[in-house]
Order: C-alpha cells, then structure tokens, then sequence
C-alpha cells in the first residue's frame, strides 16, 4: 500500500523529545517559548501563541479578536468541519459561502453577498495547501470593517507573491496534527497582527490566568506540551526541504496525468500541496481502481457543510463546494514518496 500520507521524521525529532522528556518540564516552558519564536520569524515576525491543536488555534484566534455571541463569521462551505466548529465553540455563527471551483477556496463574490450587520470576520481556507484569494479578501473587509482570519493548516510555507500564509490577514491558525506539511503529533499554532489579540489569546489558553491562580476571563487547557514544541521545531527547520519535495512530486504528477484535472495553480502562489487533488466525473470508479492497486486515495471532503443541520444553513445556494463534493480525490503526493511511487500512482490514474 502507497499511503496517503506518512509523517517524515529523523532521528533529530526523536533525539528533541528524548531531550523534552528528560528535562523534567513537559508542558511550557523554553520549547514552547522557544518554537513560538522561532515560528514568528518565518510568519514576518508576528506573534505566536502555541496551543494544542489546529482548531484550538482556530479558537484562539476567534476569542483573541473578540468574537463571540451574536457575531457571524463568512466560512466556506467546502472545507473541513473545524472551520466551521470553532466559530460555532466561541457562540459565533458560521455562514457558508460559496467557493472558487477551480481552487477550492472562498470566492470573493460569493462572500459579498453573505455580508450583513452581524458580519465581523471572513475566516478563509488555503485549502489544500493552495492560498485563498487574500487581496480580494482583505479589500472586502476593509470596505465592511471585518478582520481576515486564515485557516492555514493545510498551508505551511504557502504564499502569495514573497508573503507567507499566516502573514497576510489579521490572525492565523496552524495544525501540526501528524498528517499535516509538518507535525508535532498533535498541536497547532494561533498567529497575531495585534499583539493585545495574542495577549488575549494567551491568557486563554491557560484556563484565563494571566498570573497563577488569577482569573481573568473563561479560559480553556489548550497548552502544547513541551515534547511536541521540542519536534515541531526540528520539523520546521525542515520545513523548506519538506516544502520542495511535495512541490517536485506534484509537478511529475502534472506532466503525466492527462485524463483528469489535476491542480490549479493561480498565479504568483506557492502551492504546498498538503494534498494533490484531482477532479474526475467518475470518481467512484478512479477510487476502486487506486485502492485495488494498493494507493490509498481518499476523498477530501464528500460532502458540503451545509449537509449538516449543526450548521444552520439557510438555504444560500452553493454550486460549487456541491460539485466539488462529488469529483475530488486525493492521491499521494508527501515526502514519502519515490519517484517510482509517483510514476505508479499516475499510471493507474492515467488507465
């Protein structure tokens, strides 16, 4: 079997949570200081909170910013369930717009006709790895007085012309979950333009203290421990070797795969391809022919989030994250990968 995805990690990772565990501190302290810097300086330098997760992230930078009950907040309707979750988790609604059918990404229009006096913030997906249309984007909120969060846990080292994800809006939430472009096991990282948002968020994530035992809002555990800080740091000082080698993969996928749509790229964007999507009329067929050749491909995501009743849809039409549903497959693209592997995987694809 070809998997999916495969966590790549060396002997450096294993030697930096050797060195966690062994230095008696296993949550906090200088790892987590010490990745939340070192984080910052590859996201211009803005400030860092590291948490547990990708959607505590999401979370933290949500209450960072100050949104909660009453407030909506534009998601699209393609995405993963966290996105929408999270604005649910802060008392938020989340209201799906529609995507972009050729990059999977929120589309502008779209978002201009889902704006209302409850609107405050656009939460946009680079998904797969791809950036989401950021100028249009921020121009949009600043004609409505709305803040731009990314959802970039598919998008590490992704950017728009020399401007990384994670950069471009007023926050950021990473996931380093282990299937992701780089990984801590479990854990995530909220990015901030303001640093009285960060502050926020900080103080949040530790129960609402900002001192021992002193209380100052409703706050969560949503602590990184030190062991994952400690990995996440060898893996983002191999972030630009892992970076280029999912790149490489899929530029051999798009000279050999014909008979599909393989991947837009728009112009000035560096795609991450955390994962290689195609699109095919007859998926359902692609996907037995890949799984009986032992390539696990998969489906990301099958259906729109207005499917499901938690997320109160209203009834907004959205075409393309429908159509989207029902095309996209996933093939291997990661680290893992050999050049042989690419070539067999396309083949099957091609037959």
């Amino acid at each position: 079997m070809i998997p999916i995805s495969q966590p790549s990690l060396s002997e450096a990772e294993i030697a930096a949570a050797v060195s966690a565990l062994s230095s008696g501190v296993l949550t906090g302290g200088e790892e987590v200081v010490r990745f939340e810097q070192e984080f910052g300086a590859v996201i211009e330098n803005r400030t860092c909170i590291a948490v547990n997760s990708g959607t505590s992230a999401l979370i933290a930078c949500l209450a960072g910013l100050g949104i909660g009950g009453g407030d909506e907040v534009i998601v699209p309707g393609f995405t993963f369930g966290a996105t929408a979750n999270a604005v649910l988790l802060v008392g938020a609604s989340p209201i799906l717009a529609d995507i972009d059918p050729l990059t999977y990404c929120l589309s502008p229009d779209s978002v201009r006709e889902r704006i209302t006096t409850r609107t405050v913030a656009i939460l946009a997906v680079h998904l797969y790895g791809h950036p989401a249309p950021m100028k249009e984007l921020l121009e949009i909120a600043e004609e409505n007085g709305l803040v731009v969060i990314e959802d970039a846990a598919q998008a590490h080292a992704a950017r728009i012309g020399q401007t990384p994800c994670g950069a471009l809006g007023h926050a950021a939430a990473f996931s380093f979950y282990a299937t992701k472009n780089m990984t801590t096991g479990e854990g995530g990282m909220a990015v901030f333009k303001d640093p009285l948002a960060a502050e926020r968020a900080s103080i949040m994530r530790n129960q609402g203290m900002n001192a021992s035992y002193q209380y100052e809002i409703a706050g969560f555990n949503f602590r990184m421990p030190a062991m994952a800080a400690a990995i996440g740091r060898v893996q983002l000082s191999r972030l630009p070797e892992l970076t280029e080698q999912r790149i490489r993969n899929a530029r051999l996928y798009d000279a050999l795969i014909t008979k599909h749509r393989t991947p837009t790229v728009m112009p000035d964007v560096q795609h991450v391809y955390h994962q290689y999507t195609l699109s095919s009329s007859d998926r359902d067929t692609l996907l037995t022919r890949l799984k009986t050749a032992g390539i696990d491909a998969r489906v990301y995501y099958p259906n729109p989030l207005s499917d499901f009743p938690i997320y109160r849809h209203d009834g907004y039409p959205l075409p393309n994250a429908r159509n989207s549903a029902s095309s996209v497959v996933s093939i291997p693209v990661g680290p893992h990968l050999s050049e042989a592997d690419i070539g067999r995987v396309a083949e099957v694809v091609e037959s």
